[in-house]
């Protein structure tokens, strides 16, 4: 092949030929620090309001995380989707229908990012009395909710141009801007909330300005790439049979998403019920949990796109190389953070809180959940590596069922009868063994029979 897909860029990689562990590992890494360096920079809000406001403050803003959650990967499980389809494209040589992807992406990230600012600025209040939010952070948590989401459309941006870009192998670049994004979030953060006193308000703002600044990066770098994959707001609009393509493959994505973060809005209400030193607690010890899942999810990701591009093209025994690279990529690091972090637990926490109690619940969720936080590797690249070769709605109802109706069922019957704090959080680790046994089988006998048909 020689045209211009095939040169490689120096920001590109070429998955189709040669060694795939160093490909995978240069893929994966800069995708795993531009998500932990977005969860740190999330972090960075309770860290500020937790130290020099109040941990009344510090639960109105974690109060918010699961919503957040909730909505953001409904509608970015659609940018999976674009990365799934672009990079099979590349595999399958069609430039002309590259580009056409390209903009009706981006047209659809700034379609959702508009809407999200209504959904949230109308919806904010009811949806946190929905969620049983205590009433001492009632107020303040809707005001932070309602601030965040104009911060929708920049981060959209951002989530639907890094996936342009991670589909031909560029996840350096993504790093880049959320490096920008972050950097900027904390020193706001510091002046809002330290100099000004503006508490949750200040930390809201913060992010809205910075994701503004990340998103026009990706914007910039995607209006300065090559030919195929340039961007021009001249060009924008939607392609029907693009569009439908990356929703076969993202809507089942976004909907685990969505549905997974469902579970833990149903699961932050029974943490809501222990109180607001319950609520800062968990809030600062999930931020262990989105570390370790952020390694893991860029495996998960490299499976995506390495098995998307090689399936494109034909090549299924790279397919499976792919697949084992990325699982004990994912196995092995997280396990290595999760000691870690577990190790020096106390050290960490008190970055975020010097309340004892606050500390005490933090302490029992890390203890009871996160040590076997690793286990999220058997579901998250094997249903990755299922999207890549355009199987999105098995994984996605398995982890439905693994992740939400069994968190669900646990938490409406059991928690309901032991409501103590470490049977709450026990749900994880269970679901996580359940989802992981049942979609690494869906992986094995799919590729099988696919393979077996077409080789």
């Amino acid at each position: 092949m020689n045209n211009s897909i095939n040169k490689y860029p120096k920001n590109n990689l070429n998955m189709l030929e040669g060694s795939l562990f160093d490909k995978i590992v240069l893929f994966a890494l800069p995708l795993a620090i531009s998500s932990v360096l977005q969860q740190l920079f999330n972090a960075a809000d309770l860290a500020v309001v937790g130290r020099f406001a109040s941990p009344v403050a510090m639960a109105a803003v974690g109060s918010n995380s699961a919503v957040i959650n909730l909505i953001v990967s409904l509608f970015v499980g659609l940018s999976v989707g674009a990365n799934a389809v672009i990079a099979m494209q590349i595999g399958k040589n069609r430039k002309d229908q590259i580009s056409e992807t390209v903009h009706t992406v981006i047209t659809i990230s700034l379609i959702v990012g508009v809407l999200l600012i209504f959904i949230g600025v109308i919806l904010a209040k009811p949806i946190l009395i929905l969620m049983g939010a205590p009433l001492e952070v009632m107020n303040l948590a809707v005001i932070y909710l309602r601030i965040y989401f104009f911060a929708m459309p920049a981060i959209m941006i951002y989530n639907y141009g890094s996936a342009i870009l991670r589909s031909k192998g560029d996840s350096r670049r993504p790093l880049y801007a959320m490096t920008l994004s972050g950097v900027i979030n904390i020193f706001l953060n510091l002046i809002f909330v330290v100099a000004f006193h503006l508490h949750v308000i200040g930390v809201a703002l913060a992010t809205v300005i910075s994701n503004i600044f990340g998103a026009g990066l990706v914007l910039y770098f995607l209006m300065t790439e090559e030919e195929t994959f340039r961007l021009s707001f001249k060009k924008l609009t939607i392609k029907k049979e693009h569009l439908l393509k990356m929703m076969s493959i993202g809507i089942p994505a976004g909907i685990q998403g969505a549905v997974f973060s469902l579970s833990n809005v149903v699961i932050q209400s029974s943490v809501n019920s222990f109180g607001s030193d319950a609520i800062a607690g968990s809030t600062a010890a999930a931020n262990f949990d989105f570390v370790s899942y952020c390694i893991i999810n860029a495996f998960a990701q490299s499976a995506v796109t390495f098995t998307s591009q090689n399936y494109g093209a034909g090549k299924f025994d790279r397919c499976k190389k792919v697949f084992r690279i990325c699982f004990m990529g994912g196995l092995f690091s997280s396990a290595i953070v999760v000691f870690l972090f577990v190790t020096f637990r106390y050290q960490i926490i008190q970055l975020f809180t010097t309340d004892p109690r606050v500390i005490e619940f933090a302490m029992k969720r890390i203890m009871t959940a996160f040590v076997l936080h690793f286990l999220i590797a058997t579901y998250e690249v094997s249903g990755g590596a299922l999207r890549g070769m355009n199987h999105s709605l098995l994984p996605a109802m398995i982890s439905i069922f693994g992740t939400c109706v069994f968190r669900l069922l646990y938490v409406f019957v059991y928690v309901s009868r032991v409501h103590t704090f470490e049977a709450l959080f026990r749900v994880y680790p269970y679901s996580w063994v359940i989802t992981g046994i049942v979609t690494m089988s869906a992986y094995y006998l799919i590729r099988n029979k696919m393979f077996k048909v077409q080789q």
